[in-house]
């Protein structure tokens, strides 16, 4: 006789290292950082080592079961059985902040109040032991009538405690079904804070403050002006990083990619074959991998910002800047995620809970440079951009990608304002967010997510970019030209045919027929832009030999306009398909579409007569 399955939730405040528990205890390799609000949905893994067949839950943050935002809402509803095709958890995991148990521990007593079996872990428990928080776990649980461990998610073994914990439960769980009813509010705010302070007298030690090196550099981070001078400094640095230390990676990737495709040609025969393999499948994938470097840079240097605390007091610092526009401190996080890609951004937005700042923000999320525009810019200023040395300090090329960078952030603050003139006055509620504590990367984690990021665009090198460089290929190959043929053999091709239908178009922007064709494929993932364009120039031997082919063929204004052109452009279909998602919403995702398609169109013009003036 088979036996059920047992179902655990993970349930806490953002940011108490529920997630980093999961992967812990599950083996997964969910996204962890030291910010409140990474976990905006359910995620669910296997639970081994138990008696019975097991499902642990890792929830989105909350602060409470009486929520608004929808991130909040997926927790209470899954803990109530009230998800639609979702089983109600049989017990429940509440994880709490060891060094902050006070803030912790109203959820817990919601979540008790509620009549499931539970378990209170208290993570951060060697941080808490650090600070010299002294926490008397056996009276804790008798206080609480639960059991109590501690743990270290980011330790081997700091998680035995809690697994011998989940075992012992199991053994007298029975699966439940139907949903549970949330209890109506009817102990006050003060008497809840009352019990809270009872228990942490009788059960936990503590010292009556915060290490003063935290407060000291709060004062500089979190300064009106200064602030602002370190966190641009930040930003330059790592713009100017993507370009300066990535060199000589790229150089070598660009050199084994050549090398690669001279050992490969040799063996072929010429032939149709033989550019398939060396034009049409090593160089198409060569040309985009060899950006590999820079991405890991860029990510290399969000990790860090992530992991160390600093991200939610950027939040803070720039929350009145960001009214002013019409959002707030609370989209800083989605907009920021964006940089790495729109679709975590934009899904983020679920811990936003007033509905217009949130439509907002999904509105101006793609407007921040993401890391699949890299190759694209890389490859213009490459061949466009002088590298030289301005003002004695700073790499012109990087400060040319700052700026690609900065003209998104400031027009997504120009949409943002404009939709709030357009909304009105609408109400508006201060900027309440938990800062954590300042610490070092972890390592493991770090290290974890940059082999993924780098996974993550392998593997689009390895499918949906290798297949598009396949079919561009075709189209470019197919059908010859024929005999008496007085242009390129291109130019009679399909793609050449379908360059010249789109050109007319594009024509105003100062786009040749190979630049249109590159904007279809881009669409799919906006690296492919840089192969389609290896591709119909025909140009081998890599990156530097395309971007010179390119700095003969289009001139300085047209190449600024196609730099324009995918800073705004929708260049994404998985873009559009989660703010379709996200907004339920066919009109507004329409309008998404149609607004930042027009954007780019009168970018990439404005930009190209501006500088054809300026010249």
């Amino acid at each position: 006789m088979s036996q059920s399955v047992l179902h655990f939730a993970l349930v806490g405040n953002p940011n108490c290292g529920k997630t980093a528990l999961f992967n812990c205890l599950t083996g997964a390799r969910a996204k962890v950082a030291n910010y409140a609000g990474v976990t905006v949905e359910k995620r669910s893994g296997p639970l081994a080592g138990l008696s019975r067949p097991a499902e642990l839950i890792d929830l989105p943050g909350t602060y409470s079961l009486y929520v608004a935002s929808p991130d909040e809402q997926v927790a209470r509803r899954v803990i109530l059985g009230e998800m639609p095709g979702e089983v109600r958890p049989d017990a429940l995991v509440a994880v709490v902040d060891a060094t902050n148990i006070k803030l912790g521990l109203r959820l817990v007593l919601e979540l008790k109040a509620l009549g499931l079996p539970m378990i209170l872990v208290l993570n951060l428990a060697d941080a808490a032991r650090q600070r010299g928080i002294n926490i008397r776990t056996d009276l804790l649980a008798e206080r609480l009538g639960m059991p109590v461990v501690e743990t270290v998610a980011v330790r081997r073994n700091g998680v035995a405690a809690l697994q011998a914990a989940l075992r012992t439960l199991a053994l007298d769980l029975k699966s439940r079904t139907g949903s549970l009813g949330l209890p109506e509010r009817g102990e006050a705010v003060e008497s809840l804070y009352a019990r809270i302070d009872a228990l942490l007298a009788d059960c936990v030690e503590a010292p009556a403050s915060a290490p003063r090196w935290q407060d000291r550099l709060d004062a500089l981070v979190m300064h009106p002006v200064l602030g602002l001078v370190i966190l641009a400094a930040t930003l330059l640095l790592m713009f100017q990083a993507v370009f300066a230390w990535a060199a000589p990676l790229m150089d070598g990737i660009e050199a084994l990619v050549g090398w690669l495709g001279g050992q490969v040609g040799a063996l072929l025969p010429e032939g149709i074959l033989h550019d398939f393999v060396v034009d049409g499948l090593i160089a198409g994938m060569g040309s985009v991998l060899v950006f590999l470097p820079q991405i890991i840079i860029l990510f290399a240097f969000i990790l860090a910002l992530e992991d160390s605390g600093y991200l939610p007091r950027a939040a803070f610092l720039l929350d009145r800047m960001m009214r002013g526009v019409g959002l707030s401190g609370r989209s800083f996080i989605p907009l920021l995620s964006s940089f790495a890609c729109a679709v975590p951004g934009i899904m983020s937005t679920r811990s936003i809970s007033n509905p217009h700042e949130r439509l907002v923000t999904i509105m101006t999320a793609p407007l921040m440079t993401c890391s699949a525009r890299l190759p694209v810019y890389a490859l213009v200023i490459g061949a466009f951009v002088p590298q030289r040395t301005v003002w004695g300090l700073f790499n012109l090329q990087g400060v040319t990608l700052f700026c690609l960078y900065v003209a998104g952030i400031a027009s997504a603050a120009l949409v943002a304002w404009v939709c709030r003139r357009r909304q009105g006055k609408s109400e508006s509620f201060p900027l309440l967010l938990e800062l954590p504590n300042y610490r070092w990367p972890n390592l493991y984690h770090f290290l974890l997510g940059l082999k993924e990021r780098a996974w993550i665009f392998l593997r689009r090198v390895g499918t949906i970019i290798l297949a598009l460089s396949i079919v561009l290929w075709f189209l470019a190959t197919f059908p010859g030209a024929p005999e008496d043929a007085a242009l390129p053999a291109i130019e009679y091709s399909f793609a050449g045919k379908l360059g010249a239908l789109m050109q007319p178009l594009f024509e105003p922007l100062g786009f040749s027929w190979q630049m249109c064709i590159a904007l279809i494929p881009a669409m799919a993932a906006r690296e492919v832009a840089v192969s389609t364009l290896a591709t119909v120039y025909a140009v081998g031997g890599g990156d530097a030999a395309l971007g010179s082919t390119l700095a003969h063929s289009w001139s300085l204004p047209v190449a600024l306009a196609y730099l324009a052109w995918f800073v705004y452009a929708p260049q994404c279909l998985s873009t559009i398909a989660v703010v379709r998602r996200e907004t339920n919403s066919r009109r507004a995702t329409l309008i998404f579409t149609a607004y930042l398609f027009a954007l780019a169109y009168v970018a990439a013009l404005l930009v190209r007569h501006l500088a054809a003036a300026w010249a």
